[in-house]
């Protein structure tokens, strides 16, 4: 597509006719001199701008004539198309990555929304040869699905014999993209990353987290307390001496602080009972060296820190918060002495019980395992370990500059707040044994 090509097309996905006003519905045929492609830019630009402001009556008139006018289908097929496809790339450009988008459209919208975009990803990604794409995006790729099973372009608008939800289904993704606000970038957008081959295993020991991923699904899965406790305590250690055993060796590289950086990574915070888990996340980050930053409003928290404890950190939240929410589920519900429901105000407290103890056994973990290394590695190892921590402060303020604390909501129910305790305590960490049996 040539510049002139491009700016009109851009010219025609303005929200709103050419000189103000609005467009006049509905509309069966094409005005005289008018080509289809024009005609279904303006329907298309209408019935965005009925979605902003919350018309549906207007938005529904715009996809009635879109789905059903005569002579409309190629194109409006190729309009939705290339809009998705323009879409997708601005939210690239603006900071979003795969799992972001699609998760934010489970959140807003619905699962058939959620397939069309995926596939819209799978789509794009397909401009970019795999050497100039960063590893943690074609992982986010690989982790939400996002595959090309199609022959044609138009068979993942997934018509399905209703083309009038299908128009409806692809106008409300396109709306959503096209207000997505910037967010912080964490890595590279498609096209411009330059690979390292091997990059990714000197970080993060695949191998390691293989064995972490293990004793953490023995954890979750066994019905005796002392064995999940047993099985999360030797991933945590092996987690911690993973992340000592990598400090050392990019200190030992050159330049300064060694060639490892931070990073960043988004972990989904999700209804319900976003504040306990959000503080969850954020005690398991600090345990883990790293900073977690959390974004109520798109359900997700940004973990800050050197990419061995970032992948640490991912694995244990997973699996924490698949126990805390276990114990939470077989504590059952629970009323007042007039019989109304208090389960919510008890869930509140027991979860954010639960996180501020599993901080505390994290912590008292992770100090044990510095002390342990330090005795081996002797004096070096603490001056390694501040720098280390200086560096994630830096990348914090670094991307969040505006950065403020809240609080992750009250507690109010002293029975929750026990039980969670309680919980945390089976859970989590005091046993330090068994790693090796454990991993095999």
């Amino acid at each position: 597509m040539s510049g002139g090509e491009r700016e009109g097309a851009r010219r025609r996905w303005s929200l709103g006719p050419p000189g103000g006003g609005a467009w006049s519905f509905p509309w069966s045929s094409r005005s005289p001199g008018e080509s289809a492609e024009e005609l279904v830019a303006g329907l298309l630009s209408a019935a965005l701008e009925a979605r902003r402001r919350l018309d549906e009556t207007e938005f529904r008139r715009c996809v009635k004539v879109l789905a059903q006018g005569q002579g409309l289908r190629q194109a409006v097929d190729r309009a939705l198309l290339d809009a998705l496809h323009r879409q997708v790339t601005h939210a690239w450009h603006l900071g979003w990555q795969p799992a972001d988008v699609v998760r934010l459209v489970g959140r807003r919208l619905e699962a058939r929304h959620v397939r069309l975009v995926t596939d819209a990803v799978a789509a794009e990604m397909r401009a970019y040869a795999a050497a100039t794409v960063d590893d943690r995006w074609l992982d986010q790729i690989e982790a939400i699905g996002a595959t090309v099973w199609w022959g044609r372009d138009e068979e993942y608008l997934r018509e399905d014999g209703d083309r009038t939800a299908m128009v409806a289904c692809a106008l409300r993704v396109i709306h959503l993209l096209a207000t997505l606000p910037p967010l912080e970038r964490l890595c590279p957008v498609p096209g411009t990353a330059r690979r390292t081959p091997g990059s990714r295993g000197a970080a993060v020991d695949e191998r390691m987290l293989a064995r972490v991923r293990a004793l953490l699904a023995k954890a979750e899965s066994t019905e005796f307390e002392a064995e999940a406790e047993t099985f999360t305590a030797a991933a945590q250690a092996l987690m911690a001496r993973h992340s000592i055993d990598a400090a050392l060796l990019a200190s030992r590289t050159a330049g300064p602080g060694g060639a490892d950086r931070p990073q960043g990574r988004r972990l989904g915070v999700d209804a319900p009972y976003e504040g306990p888990k959000a503080m969850l996340l954020d005690v398991i980050a600090s345990a883990n060296h790293c900073r977690s930053v959390w974004s109520r409003h798109f359900g997700f928290a940004t973990v800050l820190g050197f990419p061995a404890d970032l992948a640490a950190v991912e694995v244990l939240f997973t699996s924490l918060l698949v126990q805390a929410m276990t114990a939470m589920t077989l504590a059952g519900s629970r009323r007042d002495g007039s019989g109304r429901s208090r389960t919510r105000s008890f869930r509140q407290s027991f979860l954010a019980a639960y996180a501020q103890r599993i901080g505390e056994r994290l912590e008292e973990a992770a100090g044990q395992a510095v002390r342990e290394a330090a005795a081996d590695a002797g004096r070096d190892l603490l001056p390694v370990l501040a720098a280390r921590e200086q560096a994630v402060e830096a990348k914090v303020e670094e991307i969040f500059p505006m950065l403020t604390m809240v609080g992750a909501g009250a507690v109010s129910n002293r029975e929750g707040w026990i039980s969670g305790r309680a919980a945390a305590d089976r859970a989590v960490l005091d046993v330090r044994g068994k790693i090796a049996e454990g991993g095999r």
